[in-house]
């Protein structure tokens, strides 16, 4: 493929430092792994700026210089450290010399508008490597675990053989530990009573409060909002505290009263807990949904004869169901993985499987941990991406996006 048509080619006093600059950031990543991030930057600022170099004044060809390029890290990679390394050479070759060339050839305002002064453009690529290194934090640690579940070894970090990619270093067994364990599935399945039910009931009460809430007549609804989604903002080991002992009462009455049986009650009060912990989400996601409804449409149902519990259920319910289901999600997400609350109101019979993991890693130091980790990390994603889904369609529905 034939070189772009440079727009306007930069001077290589902005060039060179800025690909220093890059190139020491991805050998800070490499020298820190190998116990030395100073020698890394150093490494990687002149290997980058080496680079463009040749390409711009020696080669003068881009695409033989793209070519040449990701070879010679790619060796370089799989001579010090394997096929791992190697991958990274290839990756680390080919950003180099498409970032020089990105450079050079200003084609990073190729897509913006022609009347931008530089410190705007810079601004503008400024935002986006702020906003990259902030999501890279975020993210990595949970990148880092998901590989280290598939360890063959019982350890906690990575092993050589992983490090080559040999696959007598890669292992499910610590997945299969993890169904075939009493210990995780009795705590998987306390999570999975727990937490549907919690929601359920943060659900019920959290939308009928946003609703409520939502009426302009409500007298002191600022001040009741702030009390409903108090528990989203004390510090959670304050709320666990207060739960043991209000709870606790609850539960010595339901036992020595009513005669309940003592394992019954602890899911009880655990489930009321974990709903107080959702209830704030549901609140808060019905109540914005409640924001861009059409509260003639109401009035038009009750002007036709319906009830308030049948304009709800056909009329109003229908157009707030995703923010009450995103809600939901934000309520399942909460209880599935809270471990404070449940360690204060909980006992033995009600461990779940955020407690298991605490004790995994107080006690056993048991690497089934990061297999469960990984799962949690897929639900997630699975729970996060419908609530994307349904933000849309709510959108759609109240005709605030066309598509």
């Amino acid at each position: 493929m034939a070189a772009l048509t440079p727009i306007s080619r930069k001077p290589m006093s902005l060039v060179l430092p800025t690909v220093a600059a890059a190139g020491g950031f991805f050998g800070l990543f490499i020298g820190t792994s190998n116990g030395s991030g100073t020698l890394g930057v150093l490494i990687g600022a002149l290997m980058a700026v080496a680079g463009a170099a040749l390409y711009i004044f020696v080669l003068k060809n881009e695409n033989l210089g793209k070519w040449l390029t990701i070879a010679l890290y790619g060796a370089l990679g799989f001579w010090f450290g394997g096929i791992a390394a190697a991958i990274i050479g290839l990756l680390y070759g080919w950003f180099i010399h498409w970032f020089s060339y990105w450079l050079y050839e200003g084609r990073y305002r190729a897509r913006l508008l022609p009347y931008l002064t530089p410190k705007q453009v810079l601004w503008h690529y400024t935002f986006r490597v702020i906003c990259g290194a902030i999501f890279t934090f975020l993210i990595t640690p949970i990148l880092v675990v998901m590989p280290l579940s598939f360890n063959a070894q019982d350890f906690f970090t990575f092993t050589p053989e992983m490090l080559r990619l040999d696959p007598a270093g890669y292992s499910l067994k610590h997945y299969q530990d993890f169904f075939t364990n009493n210990e995780w599935q009795r705590s998987f399945k306390n999570s999975l009573i727990i937490a549907p039910i919690a929601t359920v009931i943060s659900v019920s009460l959290g939308t009928l409060a946003a609703i409520g809430l939502s009426q302009s007549h409500v007298p002191g609804r600022r001040a009741i909002m702030a009390i409903m989604i108090s528990p989203m903002i004390v510090p959670l080991i304050i709320s666990a505290t207060g739960m043991f002992f209000f709870y606790s009462q609850i539960g010595n009455w339901m036992e020595g009263t009513l005669g309940l049986n003592k394992t019954f009650v602890g899911y009880v009060k655990v489930v009321l807990a974990h709903a107080v912990l959702g209830i704030p989400f549901v609140i808060i996601t019905v109540t914005a949904t409640l924001v861009g409804f059409d509260r003639s449409l109401t009035r038009a149902a009750a002007n036709m004869g319906a009830n308030p519990v049948t304009t709800f259920f056909r009329v109003q319910m229908p157009l707030i169901l995703p923010g009450v289901i995103s809600g939901g999600l934000f309520a399942f997400i909460t209880s599935f993985d809270e471990v404070v609350v449940v360690l204060f109101v909980g006992s033995a019979s009600q461990k779940t499987l955020p407690w298991q993991m605490f004790t995994g890693l107080r006690e056993q130091i048991s690497p089934t941990i990061l297999a469960v980790a990984t799962i949690l990390v897929g639900i997630s994603i699975l729970l996060l991406a419908t609530v994307e889904m349904l933000r849309r369609r709510s959108e759609r529905l109240r005709g605030m996006s066309p598509t």
